[in-house]
């Protein structure tokens, strides 16, 4: 495995445009990750009955109709969260756009690692932990591949701060959150066709 030079169009490139895109992208993902469970007892749905706690007048207390209004201890509670959906829809052209404003910034930046391939002897970890220190990574990093390889997939999957995905798979946040990206040549050429599209 020996590193070699990153070599693309530089004309797929997309620095100019692409911020409120990629910002979208981002907020979209975060949201779908939301499981949406929170649920209360508005006053309609807590346990009591329908019997005037006291009468109207005459006692000196407020006016009560019912033990399960909201401003009571152990009363529904007013315009409180429900089960939903937080899923934000965007358009297809606002996703590839995010994608390939994040990639370029990441290309621009250098923060793109290419080897040849990944040839590992067995699925263990420390062999992706050395290459990663031979390689200088020594932050969060992405391991990107054209096709599932279990071998890389097993000596990845116990290092804290390493993710890996397929080329076609990764999406914008998953791009942004790891500081590094280092792929093997065919998993770059599968990077470089999603940045021309």
């Amino acid at each position: 495995m020996t590193k070699v030079e990153t070599v693309f169009d530089k004309a797929l490139l997309v620095t100019d445009k692409g911020e409120q895109a990629v910002k979208d992208a981002v907020t979209a993902i975060r949201n779908a990750m939301r499981a949406g469970t929170a649920n209360t007892k508005g006053k309609g749905e807590v346990a009591g009955s329908n019997k005037k706690p006291w009468k109207q007048k005459g006692t000196g207390n407020a006016r009560a109709g019912f033990r399960q209004s909201p401003v009571w201890r152990g009363g529904g509670v007013a315009h409180g969260p429900k089960p939903r959906s937080f899923e934000q829809k965007l358009n297809k052209k606002v996703w590839s756009l995010a994608f390939r404003r994040a990639l370029s910034d990441k290309l621009v930046a250098g923060e793109v690692i290419v080897v040849d391939k990944f040839e590992f002897e067995a699925p263990k970890t420390k062999f992706m932990a050395k290459l990663l220190k031979d390689l200088g990574v020594e932050r969060t990093a992405i391991i990107i591949q054209k096709e599932v390889d279990e071998t890389v997939l097993l000596a990845t999957s116990n290092l804290p701060c390493v993710d890996y995905s397929t080329a076609q798979a990764l999406d914008v946040y998953t791009l942004l959150a790891n500081r590094q990206i280092v792929c093997d040549q065919a998993g770059f050429d599968a990077l470089v066709a999603r940045l021309a599209k």
